[in-house]
């Protein structure tokens, strides 16, 4: 009985015992020591601030309008008796052409009428200037004749008589010129609304024309714009001053060019659209040299302006994909660390950025997208390369978006 007691625990012993060799190697083994491996880096484009000397250009667009624009109305009634060939839309008149003739017949009797009278007065008054010195010649020697016997108001008359009869012929010469239509600049016409034989009243409206010399356009800027081009609300450019302009216009697939001049700014902001608007104006916009293409700036047409600011020194410069939301700036240290910085903006173009602060010249300022942008988190160049401090001295051109 106990032997085979003894063979049974035999295999138990065993088993136990082997249990307790393996645990023993489990506690006794070499532990390998921890490996703490350190987040990637994220890899990012990076672009150098540079120091540069620019001239901003704020882009806006604008409608040509005439800077004089005439609605014809007739002082006078009466038929219309002639046309001038340019009396069309889109004709062209120079000064003092006369556009169109109203019958003069009655205009000429009432004027040759009134002019009789003038004559009648003029010996009316010449009369009386006789017998008044007449009268004082006789009333020679008493002391204190009266006014009445010296025949003085009777001159007062026929002078007052006189002035009448002038002025009356004066009013009758005015509208003896009214009969005919004539402006005295060049210019073109925009309506017609009378023709040939129609009779027309006093007050009516016998077309529109607009002034060829000089066109402007109507530009809506707002604030940040006006601080690109350092003119306040309000400007006035001077005799020999203001901002050089060029506007730019697409007709058939080509592109068209003309110069003009910034010549001030409202003194108010719209409310409506929170802008200031500014006056472009153009000169001689009809004139086949006004382009390069020889292609007028007609009114009506929809075009860009260029607007050239003021000459910035000692700005830094960054490209416009280095502007973040909330003109926060993401920059990549030299310990490989990001940096959020909150910027100064003075113009934003295209393709660049003007600060007064927020970075500095030769830092390097991060392009590319990064998600979950966390400040210290550990980032590496694309390619590497390590950019050293940048300077420009020539003037740089910057456009912006409208």
């Amino acid at each position: 009985m106990v032997s085979e007691l003894k063979r049974a625990a035999f295999p138990v012993v065993i088993g136990l015992v082997g249990v307790a060799v393996y645990a023993l190697l489990q506690i006794t083994k070499p532990q390998p020591a921890p490996k703490l491996e350190a987040p990637r880096p994220i890899s990012v484009k990076v672009e150098p601030a540079i120091r540069t000397i620019a001239r901003p250009t704020v882009v806006a667009f604008g409608e040509v309008r005439p800077a004089v624009r005439t609605e014809l109305v007739a002082q006078v009634g009466g038929k219309v008796v002639a046309t001038s060939t340019a009396f069309i839309e889109g004709g062209h008149f120079a000064p003092d052409d006369v556009l169109l003739s109203i019958e003069d017949t009655d205009y000429l009797a009432a004027m040759e009428e009134v002019a009789a009278r003038v004559a009648a007065a003029q010996l009316e008054l010449e009369q009386a200037s006789a017998d008044a010195d007449v009268a004082r010649k006789q009333l020679a020697a008493q002391s204190d004749p009266s006014p009445l016997a010296l025949r003085e108001p009777q001159v007062a008359r026929a002078e007052s008589a006189l002035r009448a009869a002038q002025t009356s012929l004066s009013l009758a010469k005015t509208n003896l010129e009214r009969t005919q239509i004539r402006l005295p600049y060049t210019g073109r016409v925009e309506n017609k609304f009378v023709d040939l034989g129609q009779y027309v009243n006093p007050g009516k409206v016998l077309g529109t024309v607009f002034c060829t010399d000089v066109v402007q356009v109507r530009l809506p800027l707002t604030t940040n714009q006006l601080v690109a081009l350092a003119v306040p609300i309000g400007y006035q450019a001077t005799a020999d001053g203001g901002l050089a302009t060029t506007i730019t216009a697409t007709l058939g697939g080509s592109v068209y060019r003309w110069q003009g001049i910034l010549t001030g700014l409202d003194a108010s902001i719209d409310p409506a659209t929170r802008t200031v608007y500014g006056t472009v104006i153009i000169e001689d916009p009809y004139s086949e040299s006004s382009s390069a293409g020889d292609m007028p700036l007609a009114v009506g047409l929809y075009v860009d302006a260029e607007v050239e600011g003021r000459l910035m020194v000692d700005a830094v410069q960054i490209p416009s994909e280095g502007l973040r939301a909330g003109d926060k700036i993401f920059v990549l240290t030299g310990e490989g660390l990001l940096d959020i910085r909150q910027a100064d903006v003075v113009h934003r173009s295209r393709s660049n950025a003007l600060l007064s602060s927020g970075v500095e010249p030769g830092e390097q300022v991060i392009v590319s997208a990064i998600r979950n942008p966390v400040r210290g988190m550990r980032l590496q160049t694309i390619d590497g390369a390590k950019i050293a401090d940048s300077e420009v001295t020539e003037p740089a051109n910057n456009n912006n978006e409208a």
